[in-house]
C-alpha cells in the first residue's frame, strides 16, 4: 500500500469553520492510497487523527451546528426525556442467584444512574433470606462519581466467597481494567490488568485466568494466569491468527476451565482442570477451517454442540478421554438452528430457533424423552437469564415483546411447567392498544425476509402513517423483538416500527448469516431496500413517511441504502456507523480488522476488494439528493470508531445536491454504546426521538 501526501501539505490546512447555524466544512487535503493498481482518494484522512486540534474542532463546529439546527425541537426532547425517566425503573431488585453460601443481586435506588451490587447469606435451609443483612460488594455510583463515564463488566465471586473480581471501563472505549476487591477488608488489592475481556476463578480462590486483548488491535490474544498473591501476570497460551478471538470461562459442573478460540467460521476449545490451574491447557480436537463447535461435560462424558455434517449444529457426547468418538444425541429438525446448550446433571436444555423465534427444547436423561417449551406469540424474545446451577431441576428464562415488558419466567425442566417470578413494572401505560406481527416480503432473488411489525391497534395501514424500518444484518446476530421504552414513544404517536430480520443475522439459521457476508453481503442491502419497498407498496407508509434506522454495522446498511435508493426513505437515522469500511479494513492495526476478513472479506484479495469498494458507503457518495439525515458517533469508540461517521457527513455535505438537514452528533465522553448512566442515556435517545418526530412532523 502507498500514500502519497504532497509535501506542501505537511502543514495542517485550516478548518474552514462557520457560525453555528451554518454547516460546518471540513478542509480537503489531498491523499491517496493505492490497492491493486487502483487509486484511492481520501480527501477526509486528517479527520482519523483524533490529537489533531483542527480535528476537535471541527467535531464541535458539527456539533454546535446540530444544536443550533435542532433548537426548534429542544422542547419536545425534553418533553419525551421526562417521559421516558418517568416509566424507567425508580428502584428494583433482580432476582437472586446463588454461589456457595450467598444469595448474589443487584439493588437499583431510586435517582441513582447506577446499580449497588449486593449479597446475603443463605437461610439454613439453603433458600433466600431477605430479612438477612445486606452486604454491599460495589456502589457502582461510588465508583463512577467524577468520571464522564462508568460501565462494569463480568462481576465474579470466588468460589469461597471471599474476593470478588470484576472488570470496569471508565472512557467508552470499551477497555476493561482488571479489580479484586477483598470481601473481609473492603480494600482492593493492589493488582491490576489492562484490556482484560474475559475471566475465571480457579478452584483454589487465589488464582485467576483471564483473556487479555491486543494493546493496539484490541483483539483478544492472550490467556493469562494471575494470582491474588501477587507477582507478574504469567502467560499461558497467546493466539496468532490474527482472525481469532480468545474466550476464558467454565464447564457448568465447574470442573473444568475452559479456553476458546473463535473466529467467523471456526472454533477450538481447550480444557484445564479447575483445580490445576497451573497445569496444561489439553485440546479437545485439532483446528479444522469451518468446524465451528462448544462444549460441557456430565460425568465423564463431553457434550459437543457441533457444525460438522450439520449446517444448523448438532448435538453429540463422547468420552471425555475420547474427545473424537462421537455418538450423536440429536439433530434439528430442518429450517431448525440449535443457538446453544446448557449441560445440567440430570438434563440437558437447548435453545433452538425456527421461523426467526427461539424456543427450549429439553431432554430428560433419566427417561430419554425430549419436550419443548412452546410460546404462542407471533412475535417476542426469549433469553436465558439468572445463574442456574448444574444440580438444579428448573431453570430461568427472561420473556419480553415489542408489547410486553420484561418478564422472568422459571421452567420445571422435568415437567416443563412454567411459573412467573418477576415482572417489569410499567405504569400508566394501556399496553392492550399496542399490537405485534409478522410479516414476509419476497426479496428480489425470490428468499422470503421476514419482518416484524408493531403499532397503535387504530393506526390506519392505508399508506399515511409514518413508519420506522429498522435494519441491522450482520455477524450472525438476530433481530430480535424486544421491549423498548423509546419504542413505545413512538408507537403512543403513531408511528409503525418494523424491523427487518434481512440475511446476514442468523435469524433463520446457519444458511441466513452465510447469505449476507462476504461476496454475498449485497444481500443484505438489498432485503432492506425490497423491505421498505413491500411496506409502500402493501400501504403501510409512503416514502414521505418512511424513515431508516440502523446503528453500526447496521449504520453501513444506512449508508448504503441512502446512495442507492434516496428517494426511498424521507429520513435516515445513523447511529456509530461503520460508513468508511475500506479505510478500516485495509489497515490490520486498527482494532478487530483481521477478525472481520472472514465477515466482510478479506482485503488483500483483489475480487474481495473490489466487491467491498463496490458498495462502501464513503467510497459510493454521489451528486444527487439524499435523505434528511442525522449520524452519530462516540469520540471513544473502538469497535466503529468516531472518523467514518465525520468523513461520511464531511464528503455527503460536499456532494449532496438537496437541502435536508445532514446533522452529526459526536459524543465526546462515551463510545459505542453511548452514556453509561441509566439517566444520561435518556437525554441521547430524546434527542433522537424528537429528531425522527419532527421529520414526520409530530411536534407534540
Amino acid at each position: 500500500m502507498i500514500r502519497i501526501l504532497p509535501a506542501f501539505l505537511a502543514l495542517p490546512a485550516a478548518l474552514a469553520l462557520a457560525h453555528p447555524a451554518v454547516p460546518p466544512v471540513a478542509a480537503q487535503k489531498p491523499w491517496v492510497d493505492r490497492y491493486h493498481g487502483q487509486a484511492l482518494a481520501d480527501e477526509y484522512h486528517w479527520l482519523q487523527n483524533r490529537n489533531d486540534p483542527a480535528v476537535l474542532n471541527y467535531l464541535k463546529a458539527e456539533n454546535a451546528y446540530t444544536e443550533a439546527a435542532t433548537a426548534a425541537i429542544a422542547p419536545l426532547a425534553k418533553s419525551l426525556a421526562a417521559e421516558l425517566t418517568a416509566r424507567t425503573t425508580a428502584s428494583d431488585l433482580t432476582l437472586p442467584w446463588r454461589q456457595g453460601d450467598f444469595y448474589y443481586y443487584a439493588r437499583i435506588v431510586a435517582g441513582k444512574q447506577y446499580p449497588l451490587n449486593c449479597r446475603r447469606r443463605a437461610a439454613a435451609d439453603g433458600g433466600y433470606d431477605d430479612s438477612a443483612p445486606e452486604d454491599i460488594l460495589l456502589d457502582q455510583n461510588r465508583l463512577a462519581q467524577g468520571r464522564k463515564f462508568f460501565a462494569l463488566e463480568g462481576m465474579m465471586p470466588s468460589p469461597d466467597g471471599q474476593l470478588l473480581a470484576y472488570r470496569a471501563d471508565t472512557s467508552g472505549n470499551h477497555q476493561f481494567q482488571l479489580h479484586i476487591k477483598d470481601l473481609r477488608s473492603g480494600r482492593e488489592l493492589p493488582l491490576g490488568v489492562a484490556r482484560v475481556t474475559s475471566m475465571e476463578w480457579a478452584a483454589d480462590n487465589r488464582t485467576i485466568l483471564l483473556t487479555q486483548a491486543h494493546p493496539s488491535t484490541l483483539r483478544p490474544d492472550r490467556l493469562l494466569r494471575v494470582s491474588t498473591a501477587g507477582g507478574k501476570p504469567v502467560e499461558v497460551y497467546r493466539e496468532r491468527d490474527g482472525n481469532f478471538l480468545l474466550g476464558v470461562g467454565r464447564t457448568h459442573d465447574g470442573r473444568f476451565l475452559q479456553l476458546m478460540a473463535l473466529s467467523a467460521d471456526t472454533s477450538d476449545t481447550w480444557l484445564l482442570p479447575r483445580d490445576q490451574p497451573t497445569g496444561a491447557l489439553r485440546l479437545l480436537m485439532p483446528r479444522t477451517t469451518g468446524h465451528r463447535y462448544d462444549a460441557d461435560t456430565r460425568d465423564d462424558r463431553l457434550y459437543l454442540r457441533t457444525n460438522r455434517d450439520a449446517p444448523n449444529f448438532r448435538v453429540v457426547s463422547a468420552p471425555l478421554a475420547s474427545p473424537q468418538e462421537w455418538t450423536e444425541v440429536t439433530r434439528p429438525e430442518a429450517g431448525t438452528l440449535i443457538e446453544s446448550m446448557d449441560v445440567f446433571r440430570d438434563f440437558l436444555v437447548l435453545s433452538e430457533r425456527a421461523s426467526a423465534l427461539s424456543r427450549p427444547r429439553i431432554l430428560d436423561f433419566a427417561t430419554g424423552q425430549w419436550r419443548s417449551v412452546q410460546f404462542d406469540d407471533e412475535v417476542y424474545l426469549l433469553q436465558q437469564t439468572g445463574n442456574a446451577g448444574y444440580d438444579d431441576r428448573s431453570y430461568r428464562l427472561q420473556y419480553q415483546s415489542p408489547v410486553a415488558p420484561p418478564m422472568v419466567l422459571e421452567i420445571d425442566m422435568a415437567s416443563g411447567a412454567r411459573k412467573v417470578l418477576k415482572r417489569q413494572p410499567l405504569a400508566g401505560v394501556d399496553l392492550e392498544r399496542f399490537a405485534t406481527r409478522r410479516i414476509w416480503i419476497t426479496a428480489r432473488d425470490g428468499a422470503r425476509v421476514p419482518v416484524w411489525l408493531a403499532y397503535r391497534k387504530d393506526v390506519k395501514l392505508d399508506g399515511s402513517a409514518p413508519l420506522l424500518l429498522y435494519g441491522y444484518g450482520g455477524w450472525g446476530f438476530p433481530s430480535e423483538a424486544d421491549f423498548s421504552l423509546r419504542r413505545l414513544s413512538l408507537m403512543e404517536r403513531g408511528v409503525i416500527y418494523a424491523e427487518a430480520q434481512i440475511r446476514g443475522g442468523n435469524d433463520l439459521g446457519e444458511q441466513w448469516h452465510d447469505d449476507g457476508k462476504l461476496m454475498k453481503r449485497k444481500n443484505v442491502f438489498n432485503d432492506f431496500i425490497d423491505s421498505a419497498e413491500h411496506l409502500v407498496r402493501e400501504g403501510y407508509t409512503r416514502p414521505e413517511r418512511l424513515i431508516a434506522e440502523g446503528g453500526s454495522f447496521g449504520g453501513m446498511v444506512m449508508g448504503v441504502v441512502a446512495n442507492e435508493r434516496p428517494e426511498l426513505f424521507h429520513a435516515v437515522l445513523a447511529s456509530v456507523p461503520q460508513a468508511d469500511l475500506l479505510h478500516e479494513i485495509t489497515d490490520p492495526t486498527l482494532p478487530m480488522v483481521t477478525y472481520e476478513y472472514l465477515e466482510s472479506g478479506d482485503p488483500k484479495q483483489k475480487a474481495a476488494f473490489d466487491y467491498m469498494k463496490s458498495y462502501s458507503p464513503y467510497d459510493n457518495i454521489k451528486r444527487q439528493a439524499y435523505p434528511a439525515m442525522l449520524v452519530t458517533a462516540g469520540f471513544n469508540d473502538t469497535q466503529a470508531q468516531y472518523w467514518p461517521a465525520a468523513k461520511y457527513v464531511a464528503r455527503l455535505r460536499a456532494h449532496k445536491t438537496d437541502s435536508r438537514p445532514l446533522l452529526l452528533k459526536t459524543d465526546f465522553s462515551s463510545g459505542h454504546y453511548g452514556a453509561s448512566g441509566r439517566y444520561d442515556a435518556i437525554d441521547g435517545r430524546a434527542f433522537e426521538l424528537a429528531w425522527m418526530l419532527s421529520q414526520w412532523g409530530i411536534n407534540e
